[in-house]
């Protein structure tokens, strides 16, 4: 859309459906406000080539970069000039692999992940790579790191990225998230990025309001809990798996772990200790009371840090053997 075109809130329809779910969760005048808004440009400085410092002094004279609270590496960035530049992907720190454009939410499941140097990490659902790059930059390049995704299309967008970075610590795979289940390989750490409806994601995908539907909903939560009963038997014991969405429907989010917490009782939920607003997990939805572990949950909501709609649990596995 052209810089000077105004949006026109009142023009965008929502399904009555959709006002009627939403209005029940959050107040909807604020995220449909917040929703028909531009995102704002963020970058992740990319620490594997340069440190947050050095890159903010390359940036500083034309650019201005608010720091994201919750993430280091993270700024807000806007152009000084009176033509306000949005082109950031023309950036020369862009192109030599400095800077990763990644939405601030976008940043939070590698932090809840909190990945090791000398640690085996699987992010399962990993295309086009902005949370693998993050994971790969957060383990310095060391261990090894497996980025899976089920498309040979978003397996080439994944690869330029992981390549544009100098992540040097992965392994490529292209395969359904459910057929980890037969490779025999055990995991420290497992990052479930799952397929999601978006409705976190409105304000850089209009279609969105458009596709949007309840049966899609139960068909992707079904998916969704395969991946994470995927995650259960590969993840060694004592290991973090992380589960996401760009969706802020219940059912994709903390219906979606309550079932797995009441399939897997040695998972256990872990609070997410980040310096961010956020709305409060849902414990019940249309007649149904959740697991008790969503307390610990992270929801956040488009007008609650002005970013997209995200969701990320934490969670930890206390047995102490393998699921075969």
């Amino acid at each position: 859309m052209p810089k000077d075109k105004k949006w026109n809130v009142e023009e965008i329809e929502f399904k009555q459906k959709f006002i009627d779910r939403y209005s029940c969760l959050t107040c909807f005048a604020d995220f449909k406000k917040y929703s028909l808004k531009f995102l704002r440009r963020a970058i992740r400085v990319n620490t594997l080539k340069i440190s947050v410092k050095d890159l903010v002094k390359r940036l500083e004279d034309e650019w201005e970069l608010t720091p994201v609270p919750w993430c280091k590496e993270g700024f807000w960035i806007e152009h000084k000039g009176e033509e306000k530049r949005r082109d950031i992907g023309n950036l020369r720190e862009h192109l030599l692999g400095y800077v990763y454009i990644q939405e601030p939410a976008s940043m939070i499941p590698p932090l809840a992940l909190d990945p090791k140097p000398d640690e085996i990490v699987l992010d399962m659902c990993s295309a086009p790579g902005s949370k693998a790059s993050q994971i790969a930059q957060y383990m310095e390049n060391q261990g090894i790191l497996i980025c899976n995704d089920f498309k040979g299309t978003r397996m080439a967008s994944l690869g330029i990225n992981l390549q544009r970075v100098g992540a040097s610590n992965t392994v490529s795979t292209m395969m359904f998230g459910q057929q980890f289940a037969k490779a025999g390989q055990t995991f420290d750490r497992i990052l479930v990025d799952a397929p999601c409806s978006g409705t976190g994601t409105i304000r850089k995908s209009l279609k969105t309001i458009r596709m949007w539907n309840p049966n899609m909903i139960k068909r992707l939560a079904h998916t969704q809990n395969q991946l994470l009963d995927t995650a259960y038997k590969i993840l060694k014991p004592g290991g973090i798996l992380v589960y996401s969405t760009c969706s802020c429907e219940p059912e994709e989010d903390e219906g979606v772990v309550s079932i797995f917490l009441t399939a897997h009782p040695d998972m256990k939920t872990e609070k997410i200790d980040l310096k961010i607003n956020r709305g409060k997990p849902i414990l019940e939805f249309e007649g149904t009371t959740y697991h008790e572990g969503v307390k610990n949950t992270l929801r956040i909501w488009p007008q609650d840090n002005d970013t997209e709609g995200f969701f990320v649990c934490r969670m930890r596995k206390h047995n102490h053997s393998l699921t075969r």
